[in-house]
């Protein structure tokens, strides 16, 4: 009886040790070498879920800001003006992320550049991989989820990649999914470099 009661406190504690992780989250050795003050987010990949267009750049720039991690950071809105208007680095950006997702190579040649057409230590490549409402099993649900990749500029080497998602229920009101991804990149951010 002893031993089951210990089994279980254990299968408990491991249980609960469990909670709070990301979904995935891999940070680079490299990474506690480097500390940039000067951050771009790319604008987040929304193809996906264009409704999500816009806000998420402005949570994960305001999120950002609020940890008072770097000394400037332009956010994804802002660069996707600067891309608007500067054709070498709408270049640069576009051959790079076509790299980053045929071949899994981030080119330091190309994200160099970037670093230097946009002042940037590093950048951050943001993805949304969930954004909706949607029924399951008779029960109703808020879906969010993001991916982050942050690039240090100079080298092109991946500092961080992380990846996680909430799931909210709900009866009749439904949860603003806006709200639930500001909570999600607080917790994602909790754990990037910087």
């Amino acid at each position: 009886m002893k031993k089951i009661k210990i089994s279980a406190i254990i299968f408990l504690f491991l249980g609960l040790s469990g909670c709070g992780e990301l979904r995935y989250s891999e940070i680079s050795p490299e990474a506690k070498n480097v500390h940039p003050r000067q951050i771009v987010l790319l604008p987040a990949d929304v193809t996906a879920f264009p409704e999500a267009k816009g806000s998420v750049d402005r949570l994960f720039a305001e999120v950002l800001a609020e940890r008072q991690w770097f000394t400037r950071i332009s956010g994804g809105e802002n660069t996707a003006a600067q891309l608007q208007k500067d054709e070498e680095l709408r270049k640069a950006v576009s051959e790079y992320l076509v790299k980053l997702a045929k071949v899994k190579f981030s080119d330091p040649v190309l994200s160099s550049r970037i670093g230097v057409l946009t002042g940037a230590e590093a950048f951050l490549i943001n993805r949304v991989d969930s954004w909706n409402y949607t029924v399951e099993d008779d029960k109703k649900l808020a879906k969010v989820g993001l991916s982050i990749t942050m690039v240090e500029a100079k080298t092109g080497q991946i500092l961080w990649n992380a990846a996680h998602n909430r799931v909210s229920d709900y009866l009749i009101v439904q949860p603003d999914l806006a709200n639930m991804a500001r909570g999600l990149i607080r917790e994602m951010t909790d754990r990037m470099p910087h």
